[in-house]
């Protein structure tokens, strides 16, 4: 019975930490007027933009309404 217990909350575990790994972000949208809101994987894909700001990807650049965009910034 205890494993049985047991073997149940150690999936529990490993299910829950699977869905935050591969679970999107919400970004707000800078441009989008009532808090409209993006939603973004937390993919390491950084873009730089014309404003001068590197983001961890294109996705959340679109969404501070940021233009210009090139592949490429600081590794991490």
């Amino acid at each position: 019975m205890k494993r049985t217990v047991l073997i149940a909350l150690l999936l529990v575990v490993i299910a829950v930490a699977a869905a935050s790994v591969s679970a999107p972000a919400f970004a707000d949208r800078a441009g989008g007027g009532g808090g409209a809101r993006c939603i973004c994987l937390a993919v390491w894909d950084p873009v730089t933009c014309s404003n001068g700001v590197t983001y961890s990807n294109s996705c959340y650049a679109q969404c501070a309404g940021a233009t210009g965009c090139v592949p490429g910034g600081p590794t991490q």
